[in-house]
C-alpha cells in the first residue's frame, strides 16, 4: 500500500475521532506540532529507523509530547506505534492537515512575485481570488519572492496556475518568432 494511502486513511481516522469528540482544535494543534518537530532531522530518523524498537519509541513520544498533546492525541500516536507504523507520522500529520482545510473550506493560494509584495496588494488580492470561483470560502495565501520572473505575479490555488510574470510572456514571445514560419521577402 502506498505511503500516502496509509497516511490518509490513519489521517481520517484521526479526523473523524477528533470531530466526534469536539477537539479538532486541539488536535490540529498537535498535528502541527508534530509536523514541526518532524522536520528536526533526528527526530525524523528515529521515526524512519526500523532498529530502534516501538518501547524506545513510545518513551520518546512521552517525554517530548506527553504533557502537551491531548490525551486522544497520545492515545492515537500509540496506537499506531503499536501497528509498527511510526515511520508514517510525518505523512500522516501532513495529510491531517491537509483534509483540515477540506474539512474547514480553506483554499491556499500562493502567490510568486519578483519583489516582496505590500500587505494592502495581498488583501487586494485575496479578495479577488475569494471573490472568483477558484477558492472555497476561505483563502490562506503564501507569498514567495523570486527575482527570476522578472515582474508580474504567479498564482497558484490547488492544481490551477495563473502565470502573468514577465518571463512568461518573453518566453511566449520568443516561442512565437522562432515559430513564425512567414518571412517577408523584400
Amino acid at each position: 500500500m502506498s505511503v500516502i494511502r496509509i497516511a490518509s486513511r490513519y489521517a481520517k481516522s484521526l479526523m473523524d475521532l477528533a470531530i466526534e469528540q469536539g477537539s479538532i482544535d486541539k488536535v490540529l494543534g498537535d498535528m502541527t506540532s508534530l509536523k514541526n518537530a518532524a522536520e528536526n532531522r533526528d527526530l525524523y530518523l528515529m521515526l524512519k529507523s526500523p532498529i530502534i524498537n516501538a518501547s524506545k519509541k513510545g518513551q520518546v513520544f512521552d517525554k517530548l509530547f506527553g504533557d502537551k498533546f491531548d490525551k486522544m492525541t497520545m492515545g492515537f500516536m500509540k496506537i499506531v506505534l503499536n501497528k509498527g507504523r511510526e515511520s508514517y507520522l510525518p505523512e500522516i500529520a501532513n495529510e491531517f492537515l491537509e483534509q483540515y482545510k477540506k474539512y474547514k473550506h480553506i483554499s491556499t493560494a500562493t502567490i510568486t512575485s519578483a519583489k516582496p509584495l505590500s500587505d494592502a496588494a495581498i488583501d487586494k488580492l485575496k479578495a479577488k481570488l475569494l471573490a472568483s470561483n477558484v477558492t472555497d470560502e476561505n483563502v490562506e495565501i503564501e507569498t514567495v519572492v523570486d527575482p527570476s520572473i522578472i515582474g508580474g505575479l504567479i498564482i497558484e490555488v490547488g492544481d490551477k496556475l495563473y502565470d502573468a510574470s514577465v518571463a512568461h510572456k518573453l518566453e511566449l514571445m520568443r516561442k512565437e518568432f522562432t515559430g513564425n514560419l512567414y518571412k517577408k521577402n523584400f
